[in-house]
Order: C-alpha cells, then sequence, then structure tokens
C-alpha cells in the first residue's frame, strides 16, 4: 500500500510546474512612489527599504521602487502610491504613514496577480502574501478531502470523478499541493524554486504524507451525518498549514520546526481546520435544494471551479 501511495505521489510530482512559479515571481512590480515633500518620499522609503536589508537587496529593492519625476521611473508602472490626501491614479493608493500595513493589504486585494512579485521583491508584502498563501491552500486541501468523503456517505453530494481518474488517491492531490505550497513560499521569500533548489524539503512532505494519511483513517470511521468528514478534513488542512508555517520560517531565519513545535503547531491547526471545515459543511448541507434530478447546490462561499483548481493547479 506505502509503495503504491509513493507512485501515485511520485506521479503527482511529474506534473508540477515550478517554472511556472519562477515566472510569475519574476514579472515586473514596479513601484511609483508621489510626494510633495522630501520627508515624506523618506518615510515611504525607510517602510518598503528596511534599514537592516544588506547592501545587495537594498540595491535590488532600489531596482523596482522609484520616486516620481525621477528619469529612471517607469511610464505606466504596476503600482503607484500617493502621500496621502494626494489624488492616487487609476494604479495608485494612498500611503497610510499611521499604518502602512493597510497599504500593503490594499495593493494585495487589488492587485493578487502581482502577489508573487511583490513580496519577493518588497519585505513588507511577504509575510501578508505567505500567510494567505497558506490559509488558501490548507483550505484547498481540506475541502478536497470533504470532496472525497462525502460521496461514500450521502450520494446526493457534489461528485468529483475529475479528481480520481489519475492519481485514485486524495492523499497524493494534497501532497502535491502541499510541495506547490512550497515552490510558492520560496517564490515569496526571494528564494530558489524547484525541484533540485528544494528537494530537501519535497522529500520531508513525502515522507509526512504517510503520518498524514495514517492519522486521517484512525480520524474518519462512518459516522451517521458525515460526522468522521470534519476530522479527516481538519487533519488535511492542519497538515498542510504545518507545513506552509514550518518552510516561512526556514525562508525567514534559516530553520523550520522542531519536533515538539510542529506536534504544537498541529494541534492548533487542527482546531482552526475543524472549525473552518464544520462551517464549510453547515453551509453544504444548508444549500438550496438542487434545481434537477443528480445535480447538487454549491453553499453559499463555495465554489466548484475552485475546488477544480486544487488539482488542476497540481497539475501546472
Amino acid at each position: 500500500m506505502a509503495t503504491n501511495l509513493f507512485q501515485q505521489i511520485r506521479k503527482a510530482l511529474t506534473t508540477l510546474n515550478p517554472t511556472e512559479v519562477r515566472e510569475i515571481a519574476h514579472r515586473p512590480a514596479r513601484i511609483v512612489l508621489h510626494a510633495t515633500t522630501e520627508q515624506a518620499f523618506l518615510e515611504m522609503e525607510r517602510f518598503f527599504v528596511p534599514p537592516d536589508l544588506s547592501e545587495r537587496r537594498r540595491a535590488a529593492v532600489l531596482g523596482s521602487l522609484f520616486r516620481a519625476g525621477n528619469p529612471q521611473a517607469p511610464v505606466g508602472p504596476e503600482v503607484e502610491i500617493f502621500e496621502q490626501g494626494l489624488m492616487p491614479s487609476e494604479r495608485g493608493f494612498p500611503f497610510y504613514s499611521y499604518d502602512p500595513r493597510d497599504t500593503v493589504l490594499e495593493i494585495l486585494d487589488a492587485r493578487p496577480e502581482l502577489d508573487l512579485a511583490l513580496a519577493r521583491n518588497f519585505a513588507p508584502f511577504r509575510e501578508p502574501v505567505v500567510d494567505r498563501l497558506i490559509h488558501k491552500i490548507s483550505s484547498e486541501n481540506g475541502w478536497f478531502s470533504v470532496m472525497t468523503a462525502l460521496p461514500n456517505m450521502v450520494p446526493s453530494a457534489i461528485m468529483i470523478p475529475w479528481a480520481v481518474g489519475e492519481f485514485a488517491s486524495d492523499t497524493a492531490i494534497i501532497t502535491a499541493n502541499q510541495i506547490r505550497l512550497l515552490f510558492l513560499i520560496a517564490a515569496a521569500s526571494g528564494a530558489a524554486v524547484g525541484y533540485q533548489e528544494q528537494k530537501s524539503q519535497i522529500a520531508s512532505v513525502i515522507a509526512a504524507a504517510f503520518g498524514w494519511r495514517a492519522i486521517a483513517r484512525q480520524a474518519v470511521g462512518k459516522i451517521p451525518m458525515g460526522g468522521g468528514i470534519v476530522p479527516k478534513a481538519a487533519i488535511a488542512y492542519a497538515g498542510t498549514w504545518v507545513v506552509g508555517r514550518s518552510f516561512e520560517r526556514f525562508h525567514r531565519i534559516g530553520y523550520g520546526y522542531t519536533e515538539i513545535e510542529r506536534k504544537r503547531a498541529f494541534q492548533q491547526a487542527f482546531e482552526r481546520g475543524k472549525q473552518v471545515m464544520a462551517q464549510f459543511l453547515r453551509k453544504q448541507k444548508d444549500a438550496p435544494a438542487p434545481a434537477s434530478a443528480g445535480s447538487a447546490t454549491s453553499p453559499p462561499e463555495y465554489d466548484e471551479e475552485v475546488a477544480r483548481q486544487v488539482v488542476l493547479r497540481a497539475k501546472q
């Protein structure tokens, strides 16, 4: 059984494409600053170019950060940031000097396609981008785990024939998505992305997959009303969350979680995952009745196409 699972994971890995992640992370993400005084310019520059950066990193950041009026400033930059009180352009955002993090979050909300590139170039974007990636992919894996369990327990639930044909095991899909998360975190952290570049990290995720699978099997039983689905989905969520948080710390300070820290983090994420997945299932249960026989209606915050992307992205 372990050999079969390993073969499925190995097959899933051959379809992951870190080149696409690298290309997204290296797309232009230039920022032009607009201000009326030298002090205002310096305040914005200190935020986006922290004083503790090395000379090499400082030079790299300044290659993507410009003052308006600088002859080298690009025409039509990806992002423009304006001193508060100035009228922003179509691509512009106000600089909230009292809490610049609000500026960062506002930019990420409006320009999600630039998240990896902004995080790679500018330190203030890194933490919120990685946080969003970890929560997003942890949730995707939890939802996917729910969807693979529901058909066996609730015949009228959403079916996912597109998920089981090639890889057969949800563990293979979840593991592939966790490795995709490794690529994304490395890209956002300005680190090298790829199989060779991250082979030790990938190996640790694959090794952990067998442990998560055993725990999930113990957690899921034939409980009426699908009660066993929540622990299984919470394990998928928590396992992915721990992978993400450990490697975020690795890229930030040079080492990941210890065994004790990993267990503690897993327990915290497991409790959070149970809440997230239970809420998802409640919305599934309360969704309107199907419009026609054989169809199923998704809950208000659930889009079947989003779940489909779990598999499609793993294949990119």
